[in-house]
This record gives structure tokens, sequence and C-alpha cells, in this order.
């Protein structure tokens, strides 16, 4: 299996993350990535390149036009209003407020975020374009006949929306990457996000959309981060009806109940007919996790590979979560393991 990464990834390196009403150091920071590629390494999977170069063509297309020239010029603008610390969105359009975009970079700020714990720092923009290339480079090797590669994307994408950012994503790998497989002439993309945070960025993305399957398996919203999508009723709308699946689970869930949620998501996935799958990999569901609630253990990584490949049809794996323990590497490179056989 070919691993795709980026030294630039670095250039993401925010110094402040809001938690429990404090400014503390982010728990997404560019350890988390060296972790996982050592480990990765370790395990054997040693073919490893950078990303091609790739503009925004594919992005523009889940993507709001004008939200990506936000993320492109935020932090300039940022800065020339005489800010010192990081941009972190204060103020947000909520139920009864105007819908007008704001000019003033506090204003956009705020229009533009659905979790203020991501403050905008220098290189966000230099860091989630290399993730999203990462993404599409790796999307790239399996359209040319792989049956699987890695996309070690950093930072993660699976909370960034059409038009909003948070939750450290900006820029939605997974989404740009299964957008990347249509383009190429697949009909049916599926995304199986098995991070322990629900995927709100993709399934709003693909809410209205019979092309692209998507299933989440995540803590329950009422109780876990980001709280106001991810619930089971939840599954698509217009032409896009019957193409979500939720399965939000309670604090202390162990793998076999979440293995089940895993295996009802590939039979329906299979049902939908997905000539690709792209796995949005989060490995926060460790039991070990210092911001989640599931019970997974590292040898439940492999056992999860394994399903997904018994899929038969090709698997793109797009990094997405997991903090704050070395176990992450060694959990990444299990699913690795399972995958490749």
């Amino acid at each position: 299996m070919r691993v795709i990464f980026s030294e630039d990834h670095k250039l993401r390196n925010a110094r402040s993350e809001l938690y429990g009403g404090e400014l503390v150091p982010p728990f997404e920071a560019p350890f988390r990535a060296e972790w996982i590629l050592a480990a990765v390494k370790d395990a054997g999977f040693t073919d490893i390149a950078a990303p091609e170069r790739h503009g925004l063509e594919t992005a523009h297309k889940v993507h709001d036009a004008g939200y990506l020239s936000f993320l492109q010029t935020a932090w300039d603008q940022w800065k020339a209003a005489g800010y010192n610390g990081e941009a972190i969105a204060t103020s947000f359009p909520v139920r009864r407020t105007s819908p007008r975009i704001p000019t003033q970079i506090d204003g956009l700020l705020g229009y533009y975020c659905n979790a203020s714990e991501t403050a905008i720092s220098p290189g966000t923009w230099e860091a989630a374009l290399s993730s999203m290339q990462t993404a599409l480079t790796a999307a790239d090797i399996v359209v040319g006949g792989a049956k699987s590669a890695f996309a070690l994307c950093r930072p993660p994408g699976h909370h960034a929306g059409i038009d909003s950012f948070g939750g450290y994503c900006f820029i939605n790998n997974a989404a740009v990457a299964a957008q990347r497989f249509l383009d190429k002439g697949a009909k049916k993309v599926a995304i199986l996000d098995v991070d322990f945070h629900h995927g709100n960025g993709t399934q709003d993305i693909f809410y209205e959309r019979d092309d692209v399957y998507f299933a989440s398996l995540h803590g329950d919203p009422a109780e876990a981060f980001p709280h106001f999508l991810g619930y089971a009723e939840e599954t698509g709308k217009g032409a896009g009806a019957g193409t979500t699946q939720n399965y939000p689970m309670p604090p202390g869930t162990p793998y076999s109940v979440w293995e089940a949620a895993l295996k009802d998501s590939l039979k329906r996935i299979e049902a939908f007919g997905a000539e690709v799958i792209v796995l949005s990999l989060g490995v926060d569901t460790f039991e070990q996790d210092p911001i989640s609630f599931f019970k997974l253990t590292s040898p439940d990584y492999i056992t999860m590979g394994k399903a997904v490949a018994a899929s038969g049809v090709p698997v793109l794996v797009c990094m997405e979560g997991g903090y704050g323990v070395p176990q992450i590497g060694l959990n990444v490179a299990n699913t690795l393991r399972g995958i490749a056989g």
C-alpha cells in the first residue's frame, strides 16, 4: 500500500485551542502525523511519496467558492486588522439572525466557523492545501488500479462543510477525494467515517446527492462533539434521500457493539453499489483517547481493516482524528495491516 505524506503539514502549528474554558495547546498538532508516519514505516509500509500539486478545481465542486477564498486570505486579513493572537471566532450567526455575509474579519470568522476551538494560524491555508493534495494524489493511485492507498492527511477534513471550518478541519479531504473518483469515471462512491466524532462536514456536503453514500459510526451527538448533526433519523434529503446512515453510540461502547454497526454499514454500502470506499479513518475510538469515550483496543483496528477490505472494492484511507497518545500510530498501522491483508 502506497502512503502519501506531505511535510507541509508542519505549517499548521497553532499555539492555542479553546478547551474547558481555557486556552490550551491544541490536541491536533504536528506530532500526530510524526507518530503515525513512524508507526506506518515500522509496520512495513515504506512506499512513501510526497503529493502531486493540485489546484482547487475539485475542491470547488464540494466547497463554496466564497468559503475557499476566505480560507486563503483569513490570516492576512486578521493580521491587517492589527490583531496579535491567533484568529478565533467570537461572534456567530444563530437562529433568527441575518444571512448576510460580513466584510470584516471578525464577522467572516464567525460566519464560516462551526466550532471555535479551531484557531486559524500562520500556515493554516498552506497546510490545508497540502492535505487536500495528499488525498487527491492517493485517490489517483487508486484510480490507476491500486487496491488501496493511504493519504496521511493533516490537518484532517471531515468536519469541514460546504462553507464552514471547525473541529481542526478546513478542506474536506475525504469529500474532495470522493469527488475525484466521480470525475474519473466512478458512478457511485461510499465514504465510511469511523472517526469517533461525526463527520458533520461530509454529511453537509453530500446530504442531497445520490452519487455518494455516507455512513458514520460515532459518539452520540447528544453527548459528543459536533453535537448538531449525526442523529440516526438523518438519512438524506431530496435526491440524496436514503444515502446517509448514522450510527450514534453511547459512552463506553465496546468493539463488539461498534463492530455490529460497521457490518451493517458495509452491507448498506454494498447494496448501494459503491465502486470505491473512502475510509475516513479516525483512531480516536481508542480506549485511551483523551477526548473520546469508546473502548476499542489496538487489535480491533486490524479486525476493522479486514472487514473493510472484505468489501472487495478499492479502499482509499484518509487520515482524520486520533489524539494525545502514541498508540494512535500503532492503531493506524493496524488498520492498514488489516486492509492490506
